[in-house]
Parts: C-alpha cells; sequence; structure tokens
C-alpha cells in the first residue's frame, strides 16, 4: 500500500481493538491451533520464544504455556516491552502481523537479528498467488494490511536475509536459519 494510505498509529489500534483476540475464544484457539502445533511438534520447551505482535489478547503465549511452554510477548500497541527486543530466540511466532508491516526488509533485519544462529520464525498470513481475484480478497480489505507476500517475495526473504530452510504450507510460512 502507498504510504499515504497507511493508518495512523491511532487508527491501527482502535482497529486492533476489534478483533476478537480473547484467551478464552475457543474459535481463535482453534485458528492458530495449526501454528501453535507446529511450534510444539519443532521446538522444545525449554527453547526461548517471542510472540512478536501478540495483540490485545495473547492467545499463543496461552496456548503454548498450556502446553509447558514459555515464550515472551511483544507488541507496540499492547505488550511494548522493548526489553524483549534486547535478546534472541529460538523461535519467534507472527500471526497476523506481517502484513501490517510499513517497512518489511527492515522489519526482517531486525527479526533475524532476534534469532539465534539456528532459530525459526514461525508466519501465520495469507499469501497472494494469481488464483486469488484481488478485488474479491477478503485480505485487501482490512486498512491495516499495506503489505501482502506471495510465494516468490518468502523465497526472496529466505535467501536475502540467509535463512537456509523455507517452508509454506497453506497459510503457515516457516523460515528456519
Amino acid at each position: 500500500m502507498d504510504s499515504k494510505f497507511w493508518p495512523t498509529s491511532e487508527d491501527e489500534k482502535k482497529r486492533y481493538l476489534e478483533h476478537n483476540n480473547d484467551v478464552e475464544d475457543i474459535r481463535y484457539q482453534n485458528f492458530l491451533n495449526p501454528i501453535v502445533d507446529l511450534v510444539i511438534t519443532n521446538q522444545k520447551t525449554t527453547d526461548k520464544g517471542l510472540d512478536y505482535g501478540a495483540g490485545p489478547g495473547p492467545v499463543v503465549q496461552y496456548l503454548l504455556e498450556k502446553a509447558g511452554f514459555k515464550i515472551k510477548l511483544y507488541d507496540p500497541f499492547f505488550h511494548n516491552y522493548t526489553d524483549n527486543l534486547n535478546q534472541t530466540y529460538d523461535y519467534i511466532i507472527l500471526t497476523e502481523v506481517v502484513e501490517h508491516f510499513h517497512s518489511p526488509k527492515d522489519e526482517f533485519f531486525n527479526l533475524t537479528k532476534l534469532l539465534n544462529e539456528t532459530g525459526s520464525l514461525y508466519i501465520l498470513t495469507h499469501p497472494y498467488d494469481d488464483s486469488i481475484n484481488f478485488e474479491k480478497w477478503y485480505y485487501k480489505n482490512d486498512q491495516t494490511h499495506t503489505f501482502f507476500y506471495t510465494k516468490e517475495s518468502f523465497v526472496w526473504i529466505k535467501n536475502h536475509f540467509g535463512f537456509k530452510n523455507l517452508e509454506i504450507q497453506d497459510r503457515i510460512v516457516l523460515f528456519k536459519k
């Protein structure tokens, strides 16, 4: 999205507060379970994790802690714990976050600095491809979605930021160092 159309910070926060991110909402838990299950499968409970862009209700943290994981939070609007950005992690989870980036290249650069040498990025988003009718695509209608990704853009991110592996499974994207 052209930067002149970006929402203000106040408008962004207002929009995010409209999301139903209640940790007790079983529908939202079910929506996030595929990425949470992937983390549970690939990571150890002793690994250090960060939920980056956790939103007002940190459902990912809630679900992972139920499974014995400890995970820290960062969200510029709701969990602005900048100390959590001064350490490295075994994994970082971004659920419905990357499409909100105003400067994806800078954001991915910063994210890779937060990962340890064998770290993983778990991303939940809706990649765009040519089979999607953009005019009818629901994902473009959120005014806070400023950037969309294709498979090719994820390959570029993998190569540009030195990830060894990239897996794309429907809406889940996994980068491994």
